[in-house]
């Protein structure tokens, strides 16, 4: 992962509403900053913060540095599980920042869409200015009910935000 402005990163945590028992889900496969900055964020919050590390690497690199949070609950993550559903618990919000192979990204969002709340947000962060990869996306979002998808794309350097709900009552 490329690094994250900091700054940038608390501006977009910033659309997280300020309720209690507020889930984050992160399906990552590198990276560092971003993840303690979410987990710092959760801690001042209350929030709690499942990291799914899809490479076992990452997911022990990050056991050294956050496995010991106590509102962060950290587990290396098998996308081709049957259900992305961990101990009944849905996302509030869902961070995406791992590279979903172009097989699994129809199966990934049907089985993120059972693991989000009714009207949660899962969030992309793609690369910089890869329109085909963005389009694709919305595309398939759009196909496995997600509804309200909107872009940024100059709040970071590296990456463009996607964004987008689940909707309720329809679906999976």
């Amino acid at each position: 992962m490329k690094p994250i402005e900091k700054p940038a990163l608390k501006q977009l945590l910033g659309i997280i509403p300020d309720h209690p028992s507020v889930r984050i889900g992160h399906f990552c496969d590198s990276g560092e900053e971003m993840q303690r900055t979410i987990a710092d964020f959760c801690e001042k919050k209350g929030y709690e913060y499942r990291i799914n590390a899809v490479e076992k690497s990452h997911a022990d690199s990050l056991q050294k540095t956050l496995g010991n949070l106590p509102h962060v609950k950290l587990n290396y993550f098998v996308l081709k599980r049957p259900r992305y559903v961990i101990q009944g618990k849905l996302y509030d919000y869902v961070f995406v920042t791992a590279d979903i192979d172009e097989a699994m990204r129809e199966d990934f969002l049907k089985k993120t869409h059972s693991a989000i709340k009714n009207g949660g947000n899962i969030i992309f962060l793609l690369p910089k200015g890869d329109v085909a990869l963005r389009d694709l996306w919305s595309a398939l979002l759009e196909e496995h009910y997600y509804v309200a998808t909107n872009t940024i794309d100059d709040l970071f350097a590296h990456y463009d935000v996607l964004i987008s709900r689940k909707m309720h009552g329809w679906g999976g």
